[in-house]
């Protein structure tokens, strides 16, 4: 394996207090719905989550099914997802949701981009049986 050498601690605090500021800017839903991602340590897999929302004209997500705004600190009942994929690698979920003939469940830039990241994020954590949190 190999390594590469460390940022120095001031280089990492200060991309560290950047990544902060850019998770609080305001970012509009994807109707195409939203996702979780988990770890499966036991088959060695990650494990992509997706659930279907609308997007009112206020900008809120909510349940295609009941109309329910769809609460960030997970006080909503539970839901199933409409979709779920596995993959031993970001890679192989990126291609899983972006190529082929479709549908394919994500309808913006920013929402692919963000998911490319939290996916090589968590393939991290599944590599060094670390603890995975989506931000």
């Amino acid at each position: 394996m190999t390594t590469t050498p460390e940022a120095p601690a001031s280089t990492a605090a200060a991309m560290d207090a950047l990544d902060q500021r850019l998770s609080q800017r305001f970012i509009a839903l994807d109707p195409s719905g939203y996702f979780l991602i988990k770890l499966d340590r036991d088959a060695a897999e990650l494990v992509l989550e997706h659930y279907g929302n609308t997007i009112d004209d206020k900008g809120l997500a909510r349940d295609s099914e009941t109309g329910e705004v769809l609460r960030c600190d997970g006080g909503n009942a539970p839901r199933r997802p409409s979709a779920v994929y596995r993959g031993s690698t970001a890679k192989q979920l990126g291609i899983q949701l972006t190529e082929g003939d479709g549908p394919h469940p994500v309808s913006r830039l920013d929402h692919a981009l963000y998911l490319g990241r939290e996916l090589q994020k968590a393939e991290q954590c599944l590599r060094d049986c670390s603890t995975y949190v989506q931000d």
